[in-house]
C-alpha cells in the first residue's frame, strides 16, 4: 500500500481580529453544511471557474449531485501461523503481511493519540461536519491560483483518501491499481470536491469516534507499517494503549510525511540519531504545543514532554517462515496448505495474497516437545555441511489416526532471499520432508523401506508370512506379471539385484525372515508371485506416490524402493500400518480464526482403508520382529520408555541413503540422511556422532522417546504369530 501524507494543517493563529475567511466562515455556520459548502466554493472562486469553463450557476446542483457514499471494507490486516503449548498457550512461528496492521477498538489506544491527532491536523474536527472550510478553501484556491499544494484536509477526509487508496491495493492488475491510485490522490479540483462530498457523507454514517479510530487503524507510519498499534510494536515496542504522550506527539507526526518523519532510519543526516531526529522532534514539539493550546495537558506535562529525547526502538515485525527459526520448514508446509487451498482464492498468487491481507490465525498440529526433540536429533547428529557431500538430514512425526503433522525438521538453514541463499550450502529454500507441491524436492529412494507395500500385497493375495519363495540371487529372474502394463521381463538387462548382506545366500527365504532381515532377493521372489500392478496400487492406497506428482513405477526394482518420495509421504503410510490399516491424509492445520472472529474451514484429514485389519495386524507382527530381532532392533534398543513399535529400515545403492521409519499406535516417525546431490557412501562416512549410515538409529530414538512418554502406545490388534500366519486368507502354494 502507498503511503499517504496528512494534511499540513496548523491551528488558527491567534490574532485579535478575525481573518476575512474567519469571519465568513462564522456566517456560514447555520446554513446547511452540503449547501454552505457548495455555496462558499462556488462564490469564493467563480472567477477562477468561470475562467475553466464552469458555470457558477451550476455550483451547488453539481456538488450535491457527487457521490455521498463511501463503503469501507475491512482493512488488510497481517495474519499469523502458531504452534500450541499443552496449556493451550499460542506460541507464535511467523507473521505474514502486505500491510503490517493490526486492527484495534478506540479503547485500546491511548488518549494521548486521539488529542495529538486532533489538535496537530484538525483542530476544528469535532466542530465541522466532515470540511474544514477555512483549510480546504485555502487548498483550493491555492490549486487553482496555480500556487504551491496546501494541506487542508480534516481528518475525515484523509480518512476517505486512505479508504479509496486501500481499495486500490485489493486490485488485481498493476495497471488497473495505477489509475485508480491517481484517481485517488491526483491534485485537482474535481478530485478535492469529491473527496469533500464523501466526507459529508461519512460524517452523517459515522461518530466523531468511529471515524476517528477508522483513521489511526488505515493510517500509515512508514514504509508497510500502518495503523496506530502496529506503529507502537514496531517504533516503541509497546502498543497504542501504552504510548506516552511524547511518543504518541511523535509518531502522530509521522503521519503528516512518513518519508520525512519515521523514525527507522537512524543514518538519516536530518532525521537520524545523531542529531536526536530532528525533523520529527520539530513536527512533535509542534504537536504538543497544539496539545497543550487546547488545554489537553497540563503546561508541567508539556514541559516535560519537550525535554523527553527521541530514543525509538525498534522492534521488526516476524515476516515470513523466516522467523519460525527451527520450525521454519514447517511453517512453510503450512503456507503450501494455504497457498494450494481455494478457500483463500482462485490460484496461488491470490490465495496467498489474501492470507497476507487477511488477518487470519492459523493454529497447526505442531507439537513443539516433539518438534524440540526432531530438532536436537538432528542438531547431534547430521551437520549442516559436509566436505565433498551435499548431505540431508531429515525428521517428520505424524499422528496415528488423525493424520496431524507433530514435527518436521531438517538439518539446513531455512530462507527464501536469493541474496541469503548464496552465502552457504547450510541455507535452503527446499523442505525436504515434503512433496515438491508443498515446497519440497522430488524426493528420495526409500529403498527397502517401500517393501512395506509388496508385504501388504502379499498378504492382501492370501499368501502367508511363513511361505517360503525362490530367493537365490541371479540376473534372470523371468517374467513378472502386471495386469495393467503386461508382463515384464528384465533378463536381457542382467538385471541382478543383490542383498545387503554377503552372508544372506539362502535359496528359499520366508517372507517373514526376508521382512526381518531385509532380504531384497526375498522380495524379488515374492513379486514374482504377485502383481506389478497390484503392489503399485496397494502402495497408493496408503496414500503412497512420487514426490514431483509423476506416477508410480511399477517395476521388479521398484518392490526394493527406487521410486522418489517424500519422508512425510512414508511417515503417512507407517501411520496407516499402525492405525489397523486404515491410511489418514496428513493435515497440519488444526483451526483458522478470520479477523472477524470466525472459524474458517481447514483443509480435512481424510481417513480410508488401505488394508484390512486382519492384513494389518500380519504386517504389524512381522514388523515388530523387525524391531526387536532385525534390521531396526538399534534404534528399538535405545528408545525409552518403549511401547510396542513396528519399524523398517531402508538404504539405497551405495549406501546413498538411509532410513529408519516406523510407528507405535500413536506416532509414526520418519528419519533419513540423504544425498541431496550426487552419492556418498554412507558407510564409509563418519560424522562427529559416528557412523553416517548409523545416524538413523541415533535420531529415531531421541524422538520416538519423547512421542512414546508423551502420547504411550498400546499393544497391536492380531500380535500372536498363530493368528497373523494366513491373515490375508488360504495359504497359497508355493
Amino acid at each position: 500500500m502507498r503511503t499517504i501524507a496528512a494534511s499540513s494543517a496548523r491551528p488558527p493563529a491567534e490574532t485579535k481580529r478575525r481573518s476575512t475567511l474567519g469571519v465568513f466562515g462564522g456566517l456560514m455556520g447555520g446554513i446547511g453544511l452540503s449547501l454552505a459548502l457548495a455555496v462558499l466554493v462556488t462564490v469564493a472562486v467563480a472567477p477562477p471557474l468561470a475562467l475553466a469553463g464552469i458555470a457558477a450557476s451550476n455550483g451547488i446542483t453539481d456538488f450535491d449531485n457527487l457521490p455521498d457514499y463511501l463503503a469501507i471494507g475491512p482493512l488488510a490486516q497481517k495474519s499469523n501461523i502458531y504452534a500450541t503449548q499443552d496449556d493451550g498457550t499460542p506460541v507464535l512461528l511467523a507473521s505474514f503481511y502486505d500491510q503490517n496492521r493490526v486492527d484495534v477498538a478506540s479503547d485500546q489506544v491511548s488518549q494521548f493519540v486521539k488529542d495529538a491527532l486532533v489538535a496537530g491536523e484538525d483542530p476544528r474536527f469535532y466542530e465541522h461536519g466532515g470540511i474544514d472550510l477555512q483549510g480546504t478553501l485555502r487548498a483550493i484556491m491555492s490549486m487553482i491560483t496555480g500556487g504551491q499544494t496546501q494541506g487542508g484536509s480534516s481528518i475525515t477526509q484523509q480518512y476517505v483518501k486512505n479508504v479509496l487508496v486501500q481499495k486500490c491495493d485489493l486490485l488485481s492488475s498493476q495497471k488497473s491499481e495505477t489509475t485508480c491510485y491517481t484517481d485517488a490522490t491526483e491534485t485537482t479540483v474535481d478530485r478535492k470536491l469529491k473527496e469533500m462530498r464523501l466526507a459529508i457523507g461519512l460524517e452523517k454514517k459515522y461518530t466523531k469516534d468511529q471515524i476517528l479510530q477508522g483513521y489511526l487503524n488505515i493510517t500509515g507510519f512508514g514504509g508497510t507499517v500502518y495503523g496506530i498499534e502496529a506503529a507502537a510494536n514496531y517504533y516503541y515496542g509497546t502498543t497504542a494503549a501504552a504510548l506516552t504522550l511524547p511518543q504518541a506527539a511523535s509518531l502522530i507526526a509521522i503521519v503528516n510525511n512518513p518519508v520525512k518523519f519515521e523514525l527507522d532510519q537512524p543514518e538519516s543526516p536530518t532525521n537520524g540519531a545523531k542529531n536526536g531526529y530532528a525533523a520529527n522532534k520539530a513536527r512533535r514539539d509542534y504537536i504538543l504545543g497544539a496539545v497543550l493550546k487546547y488545554k489537553k495537558i497540563t503546561r508541567a506535562a508539556y514541559e516535560a514532554a519537550i525535554k523527553t529525547p527521541i530514543e525509538p526502538s525498534i522492534h521488526e515485525p516476524s515476516t515470513g517462515c523466516q522467523t519460525a527459526g527451527a520450525s521454519a520448514f514447517f511453517c512453510d508446509y503450512v503456507t503450501h496448505i494455504l497457498q494450494n487451498d481455494p478457500t483463500f482464492g482462485a490460484n496461488v498468487d491470490a490465495r496467498m495474497l489474501n492470507f497476507k491481507r487477511g488477518g487470519y490465525d492459523v493454529y497447526t498440529s505442531l507439537d513443539l516437545d516433539l518438534q524440540n526433540a526432531a530438532v536436537n536429533a538432528i542438531a547431534q547428529n547430521v551437520p549442516q555441511t559436509f566436505p565433498g557431500w551435499d548431505v540431508g538430514g531429515v525428521v517428520t512425526s505424524v499422528q496415528v489416526g488423525t493424520g496431524r503433522v507433530l514435527a518436521m525438521a531438517q538439518n539446513k538453514d531455512y530462507s527464501q532471499d536469493p541474496a541469503v541463499l548464496a552465502t552457504g550450502p547450510n541455507y535452503t529454500a527446499i523442505n525436504y520432508n515434503t512433496d515438491y507441491d508443498y515446497g519440497g524436492s522430488d524426493g528420495f529412494q526409500p529403498g527397502s523401506t517401500y517393501k512395506v507395500f509388496t508385504l501388504a500385497e502379499w498378504l492382501k493375495e492370501g499368501h502367508t508370512l511363513n511361505q517360503t519363495v525362490d530367493s537365490r540371487v541371479k540376473a534372470s529372474w523371468g517374467t513378472f506379471q502386471d495386469s495393467c502394463l503386461g508382463p515384464q521381463n528384465y533378463d536381457s538387462e542382467h538385471w541382478s539385484p543383490q542383498n545387503d548382506s554377503s552372508s544372506e545366500t539362502g535359496s528359499h527365504y520366508s517372507a517373514l525372515q526376508s521382512t526381518i532381515d531385509s532380504i531384497n532377493t526375498g522380495y524379488i521372489g515374492m513379486a514374482k508371485k504377485l502383481d506389478l500392478c497390484g503392489i503399485r496400487k496397494t502402495a497408493q492406497a496408503f496414500d503412497m506416490h512420487r514426490a514431483d506428482g509423476t506416477p508410480l513405477v511399477q517395476s521388479a526394482a521398484s518392490v526394493i524402493g527406487t521410486n522418489e518420495v517424500a519422508p512425510l509421504s512414508v511417515a503417512v503410510a507407517f501411520a496407516g500400518i499402525a492405525n489397523n490399516g486404515v491410511t489418514c491424509t496428513p493435515i497440519a492445520i488444526d483451526k483458522i480464526v478470520g479477523a472477524n472472529g470466525a472459524a474458517v474451514p481447514v483443509p480435512p484429514s481424510t481417513c480410508t482403508e488401505s488394508v484390512t485389519p486382519a492384513v494389518a495386524g500380519a504386517m504389524d507382527y512381522a514388523l515388530q520382529l523387525v524391531m526387536t530381532q532385525g534390521t531396526a532392533v538399534q534404534s528399538y534398543q535405545s528408545t525409552g520408555p518403549r511401547v510396542p513399535m513396528i519399524g523398517k529400515t531402508g538404504t539405497t545403492d551405495g549406501n546413498k541413503d538411509t532410513w529408519m521409519s516406523g510407528a507405535s499406535t500413536t506416532v509414526a516417525t520418519v528419519v533419513a540422511v540423504v544425498s541431496l546431490t550426487g552419492a556418498q557412501d554412507q558407510r564409509a562416512s563418519y560424522f562427529d556422532s559416528g557412523q553416517a549410515a548409523t545416524a538413523r538409529h541415533r535420531m529415531w530414538p531421541m524422538v520416538m522417546s519423547v512421542a512414546n512418554a508423551k502420547y504411550g502406545g498400546g499393544s497391536f490388534p492380531s500380535s500372536s504369530a498363530n493368528a497373523v500366519v494366513s491373515a490375508g486368507g488360504p495359504s497359497a502354494t508355493q
